[in-house]
């Protein structure tokens, strides 16, 4: 097919900007094709997540030390209208009440995150270990495993310790590998005899990228060319210390497996008989989820990562690759460092291939001379990043199989957002209809032979979502910021969601077919009270006196945020205009 008939079949595939092909994967099989109707394993591990920065808050209580999310989303000008996780759900203090919404929706597992800072206040076991956090951990555990929910527990998810950031540079220094291994051997030693999955790193190509080379996340550094690499370089050697640690000297006595959760959007070609854009969309992968995949798999990077980033270096003048090598102890000793693998997968992007002049500069982005594009008619719930594509989670997953030995599965992120600009609506018939498709496609790729464990709906809650503050949600259960209490409501998606668990798949079309309609039966007086009460809170507020204040502390978290900022705006003008 030419490029010229497929971007006739696909309308004007308005080509939008974002931005060594592996022989045994077909890029022509698993074709988008119908709805299959059927159910999943026996033992398949059904539940939903959240890390600890995000949902916690006591952002600076109980000992707990200082990490540069806590330090990031404080600077002005970071996080979309200034908004930070200093309090957020109120996870902390709520978690009993969570975990009672686990068990009634019978999940098998429910994956969190461990806070750093919250066990080691310096980052430093030698310094201080706060037994205080170690207790929280603890009674989450065993409230967990007294609801027979078992808990999967990420080491890793974003919130590094300040002072090692100050003292080290943070990921850009080596002496990471062992703060980090005195953390996690830690954990071990003191959650390890009730915890059997654990995770090192939740999505490494965001702390590399987004923290060292664009600076949008904590630290905020720009380290253009050189950072991410650097810091995805100490990452993957940390992750491979850890998992021998736990070899050597704790999976004989606790049973337990050590994985990584890495973000993996699929890179379809834009033509797939177009050995370019085939190459093309292979790079993309391998840039994206193969940078870790690919050394903890088979012991070294993409050889498509060495070959790109070590010639442009050469054109650049430089006398090394700015992509860092493993010495050969190393690449023997990070080889096979996987019992499971972790699979964050959201979206599809169309990739075709471009080249950037050496001249350019040294950038991640431009070392892998593609463009990500996107198909108009893909829904778009309103983030602007995530389009809803679930046929691509079909072939990512048997990529994964056909490149790396099929080994176990499980998905650790999978779920869509809203806007808050979007009137939120606890009847989300675009999250229920993408996890019917985005599950439907998982179930696919399971009978194609993938080995799937578990999947894990992202997220349980609505909370900070980083550099987006609280303007986009991804919970299950709306959580209303507003509220010093921060209650929870549940969304339409619940009750669906409930009922794929329950029938551990899609039984038959008439039952399916009657989910969505149940689901939303609830969710219009639901939506009522809800209204209700922000309409009660909104009206004790003058609005001349705290208008700057409805703004950054108020109108984010609203119901119909953008409906009430226009009012306010609109109210304002008429007093000026009378007085």
């Amino acid at each position: 097919m030419s490029l010229q008939r497929m971007l006739n079949l696909h309308y004007v595939l308005v080509l939008v900007l974002c931005v060594s092909a592996s022989e045994d994967f077909d890029w022509t099989k698993n074709e988008r094709g119908s709805f299959y109707y059927g159910t999943f394993p026996t033992g398949f591990s059904w539940g939903a997540g959240g890390s600890a920065y995000q949902t916690e808050g006591a952002w600076d209580k109980d000992g707990k030390g200082m990490s540069i999310w806590d330090v990031f989303a404080h600077k002005k000008g970071k996080i979309f209208l200034n908004d930070t996780a200093d309090h957020s759900c109120e996870g902390y203090y709520k978690f009993k009440d969570d975990i009672t919404l686990m068990k009634d929706m019978k999940f098998n597992h429910y994956r969190f995150s461990i806070s750093w800072p919250r066990i080691f206040p310096n980052g430093i076991k030698a310094d201080h270990i706060n037994e205080k956090g170690i207790k929280y951990y603890d009674d989450l555990i065993n409230m967990l495993l007294d609801n027979n929910i078992t808990p999967i527990v990420t080491l890793y998810h974003w919130d590094l310790p300040q002072v090692l950031q100050e003292k080290y540079g943070g990921w850009q220094n080596v002496s990471m590998v062992n703060y980090f291994n005195d953390f996690a051997n830690l954990c071990f030693e003191r959650f390890g005899d009730r915890v059997k999955y654990w995770i090192t790193f939740n999505n490494p190509w965001s702390s590399a990228v987004e923290g060292y080379e664009t600076g949008e996340h904590a630290p905020g550094l720009k380290l253009r060319g050189t950072g991410a690499y650097k810091a995805a370089h100490h990452i993957i050697k940390a992750h491979a210390k850890v998992w021998h640690t736990y070899d050597t000297q704790w999976r004989s006595k606790q049973k337990g497996l050590v994985g990584i959760s890495l973000l993996a959007d699929w890179g379809e070609p834009v033509d797939i008989i177009n050995q370019r854009d085939i190459e093309a969309a292979e790079r993309y992968v391998q840039f994206y989820m193969g940078w870790f995949a690919t050394p903890i798999f088979n012991g070294d990077y993409p050889q498509v990562m060495k070959d790109y980033i070590g010639r442009k270096s050469a054109q650049q003048g430089l006398g090394t690759s700015r992509l860092p090598v493993f010495s050969s102890q190393e690449k023997s000793y990070i080889k096979g460092t996987c019992d499971f693998l972790g699979i964050g997968h959201f979206t599809t992007r169309y990739i075709t291939q471009k080249n950037y002049p050496s001249g350019r500069g040294n950038s991640y982005f431009t070392d892998r001379d593609l463009v990500e594009l996107v198909d108009p008619r893909w829904p778009d719930p309103g983030s602007e990043w995530l389009y809803s594509v679930p046929w691509g989670f079909r072939r990512l997953l048997n990529y994964i199989k056909t490149q790396y030995g099929n080994p176990m599965i499980y998905v650790t992120e999978n779920g869509v957002s809203e806007k808050v600009q979007r009137c939120t609506d606890l009847c989300d018939d675009w999250r229920m209809q993408y996890f019917k498709d985005y599950i439907n496609e998982m179930l696919k790729a399971l009978k194609d032979g993938v080995n799937v464990k578990g999947y894990t709906a992202w997220s349980l809650l609505d909370k900070f979502e980083w550099d987006e503050g609280f303007s986009e949600r991804f919970g299950l259960f709306y959580v209303d910021f507003l509220n010093k209490n921060k209650p929870r409501y549940p969304k339409a998606s619940v009750q669906y969601y409930k009922r794929i668990i329950s029938s551990n798949g899609f039984p038959n079309q008439r039952e399916v077919e009657s989910w969505k309609r149940k689901a939303t039966e609830t969710c219009s007086s639901s939506n009522q009270l809800l209204a209700g009460k922000q309409r009660n809170i909104l009206t004790l507020i003058d609005p001349l006196t705290s208008h700057m204040e409805m703004v950054t502390e108020i109108v984010v978290p609203t119901v119909c945020t953008l409906c009430i900022l226009l009012a306010a705006v609109f109210l304002m003008f008429l007093l000026r205009g009378r007085f």
